[in-house]
């Protein structure tokens, strides 16, 4: 890790900078915490961090059912971030979400950067249950598409809808 300075940080003090700023500041969640090969790093983390905020993994688990079995199987995180085109289909997505789930793993269910205003990603976050959805500020009319969308499913499930809030995290 480098900091503005230029200097090169080890995981673990990385991992001290993270802890430093949860206690200081009110983060619940981290994305990519550690460098996508650096499992030695993420287990530290999920060791010392992971019983006090969502800890998701992006670039380590690709979306991919083996990959985060892997991470699962050596303690590596308690989230994962889902991209529905990274991983090839929408049968194999649902596998990874399971996979994580039945493992206590939360879902947060992503754009990915290029998209269009196609809003599927909204209903599919409601469809699943995954209860977290990452699209972006809502400043541009791509991410706009899946907020409104949102909105819709809201007002179409009426009483019935709900926000999960801190709860979609249960740390």
């Amino acid at each position: 890790f480098k900091k503005s300075d230029r200097r090169e940080l080890t995981s673990e003090q990385m991992i001290d900078i993270w802890e430093s700023w949860v206690k200081q500041y009110p983060i619940i969640s981290i994305e990519d915490g550690m460098a996508e090969f650096d499992w030695e790093g993420w287990k530290l983390l999920t060791q010392r961090m992971g019983s006090k905020i969502q800890l998701v993994g992006d670039d380590i688990f690709v979306t991919n059912p083996s990959i985060l079995a892997k991470g699962i199987e050596q303690g590596v995180g308690n989230s994962i971030l889902i991209k529905l085109n990274q991983i090839g289909t929408v049968t194999e997505t649902l596998e990874c979400m399971e996979l994580a789930a039945k493992n206590g793993y939360t879902c947060m269910v992503s754009h990915r950067s290029g998209e269009t205003e196609d809003s599927f990603i909204a209903d599919f976050t409601v469809a699943t249950g995954a209860g977290q959805i990452k699209t972006g500020s809502a400043s541009r009319s791509d991410r706009l598409a899946k907020y409104n969308q949102l909105i819709r499913i809201e007002q179409e499930l009426g009483s019935a809808a709900r926000y999960a809030g801190r709860k979609a995290y249960s740390r």
